[in-house]
């Protein structure tokens, strides 16, 4: 099971942010705007397990197809164009555009976070995803460094490594998590993973006709560096636009090599160590 997060839909109301803090019962926080953007939460992080990205963009809006309104993108949920004067002081259309898009812990295939935990805290749910057993985390903080994507974060004055359950207990009980329930536009769905992606590369499809080609999937691909995401997203531009990395690969993805040349430098080392002791004890027997 898994998110699908359609940001061409997203209206930026943060009615998930809000769902999941009052039903995971969360610290509110210090909500404080940066002055870069409207976006008063910033970043996941231990108290915030939802976050919905405000990025404004200098970019045309809608299709750069010839033949193509760009009323007939409307239809279609993305941003309305916005009017701006010019330097003459005429009116034009489509120099201004919202992203908005609600990030969350992507509950990766081949997780990190699970790979280095030392109390098997992080578990691997009948669902497919990733949660943290607050009662058996010591705290260790190994996990953070290993997310690839800075989701995981430990709490102030609490030590524990908090994150996104995918709303564990409501799954259990044939509920949706509270953000999908919660979100008015269906930017966020719910459901198997093979069901979401074949969805939304239908979704990609349509947008690529009406002339929005810029429109990708992030994540949704098992082959990857993380064998897929458990939550992925449709994007309207390159990840680094919505701060996520281009090509996250797991980052203990090399620890088993990194073992097999250390067994080989030890069994070196001792062969080597062998040999002087030997060459030592010759001479002395003779």
């Amino acid at each position: 099971m898994g998110f699908f997060t359609d940001t061409s839909v997203c209206i930026g109301c943060k009615a998930c942010e809000v769902a999941c803090k009052e039903w995971n019962a969360l610290p509110g926080g210090d909500l404080t705007f940066t002055g870069m953007s409207y976006d008063n939460t910033e970043r996941l992080g231990a108290d915030t397990w939802r976050h919905v990205a405000f990025i404004e963009q200098r970019k045309p809006l809608g299709p750069q197809q010839p033949g193509v309104e760009h009323a007939d993108i409307d239809v279609l949920g993305l941003a309305a164009g916005a009017t701006r004067p010019d330097a003459r002081g005429n009116g034009q259309r489509g120099e201004l555009r919202w992203l908005m898009s609600s990030d969350v812990c992507k509950h990766c295939t081949h997780a990190a976070c699970l790979d280095v935990c030392p109390t098997g805290a992080l578990m691997r749910t009948e669902f497919g995803t990733v949660v943290v057993q607050p009662d058996i985390c010591n705290g260790c903080g190994y996990c953070v460094p290993a997310c690839p994507f800075g989701v995981i974060e430990q709490r102030d004055g609490d030590g524990r490594a908090w994150k996104c359950t995918m709303c564990y207990d409501r799954l259990g009980a044939g509920m949706e998590p509270a953000c999908a329930k919660a979100c008015p536009t269906d930017s966020i769905q719910y459901g198997p993973l093979d069901e979401l992606r074949e969805r939304a590369g239908a979704r990609v499809g349509r947008l690529h006709d009406a002339g929005v080609t810029d429109a990708r999937l992030y994540g949704a691909d098992p082959d990857d560096g993380i064998g897929g995401a458990g939550a992925f997203f449709l994007l309207l531009d390159d990840p680094e636009v919505y701060g996520l990395p281009p090509d996250p690969l797991v980052t203990t993805h090399d620890l088993p090599s990194m073992w097999r040349h250390a067994g080989a430098a030890a069994l070196t080392l001792l062969g080597a160590v062998a040999l002087v002791t030997c060459a030592v004890e010759m001479p002395r027997r003779r």
